[in-house]
């Protein structure tokens, strides 16, 4: 089984939404036994909140549900997941910082390195925060996110 965490600051935009594109395209190939999905945020901010009502509503017009609720990254998280991908470089600082040493730190990715789309490669070195954009900006993180979980899927599961 393959485990992967994604990590931004509040886990309720960004990491919620690729969980949800990556659970949606694993389900979409059927591969659902073969994975463990979650989220978490390097704050706790909003630990037990759903993902904002924004994200669950542009998601939901892609048929992408985001069930989880908004939990912080533990210590814990680096021994259970093989994959740790963070949303922007102050979120993987963050994540480097809870992992107890190099093992754990070196489970730490960046989504943006599982971009297909060249484009995208060359426009974005982070997944932008939407909070406090408008609602093209939540399609904007789902456009991301669904590339790169694309590309991750194809990476892991070779």
């Amino acid at each position: 089984m393959k485990k992967v965490l994604f990590v931004c600051l509040g886990n309720i935009c960004r990491s919620p939404a690729a969980e949800g594109a990556m659970v949606h395209l694993i389900k979409q190939k059927g591969l659902e036994a073969g994975f463990l999905i979650d989220s978490a945020g390097t704050s706790g901010f909003h630990e037990g909140d759903d993902p904002d009502h924004r994200m669950i509503a542009q998601a939901k017009l892609r048929n992408i549900l985001l069930p989880s609720k908004s939990r912080p990254l533990l210590k814990s998280d680096f021994e259970k997941f093989d994959l740790i991908v963070c949303m922007d470089k102050s979120n993987f600082s963050n994540a480097k910082r809870i992992a107890e040493d190099e093992k754990h730190a070196a489970k730490l990715r960046m989504m943006t390195d599982y971009f297909q789309n060249e484009d995208l490669k060359k426009r974005f070195h982070e997944i932008p925060d939407p909070y406090y954009g408008s609602k093209k900006d939540f399609d904007l993180v789902l456009d991301l996110v669904l590339d790169a979980c694309e590309g991750l899927l194809k990476k892991i599961h070779e």
